[in-house]
């Protein structure tokens, strides 16, 4: 890899150059945890968690499922997934294409 600011051969996982000191990557991932607005059954929690994990949503809900089950998990299940619902923020519907490519007015 090379540093974008001296083009000096570096180590890929290095996160500063060693020869000018630029930061190459971001100091924090910009990957939040919110819940889905496209894959939500009843809050969007579990889809959330699992857009965040990068996993199946399937596996997730199967898995709170199993949580909400087991005995002395039904509480904890129940309140963590209403706790979530009230503190993980809602992500923003996602922009159809045909909204992104406006066509451009000729003249």
């Amino acid at each position: 890899m090379n540093c974008s600011e001296c083009h000096r051969e570096i180590d890929e996982r290095s996160n500063f150059c060693s020869y000018c000191g630029v930061r190459l990557r971001p100091m924090f991932s910009h990957r939040r945890l919110m819940r889905s607005a496209t894959d939500s059954k009843i809050a969007g929690v579990c889809g959330g968690l699992a857009e965040y994990l990068g996993v199946d949503s399937t596996i997730v809900r199967l898995f709170w499922a199993i949580l909400a089950v087991v005995p002395g998990g039904i509480v904890g299940g129940i309140v963590a997934y209403l706790v979530a619902w009230v503190i993980v923020p809602k992500a923003p519907l996602p922009v159809p294409a045909a909204i992104q490519a406006k066509p451009t007015p000729a003249g």
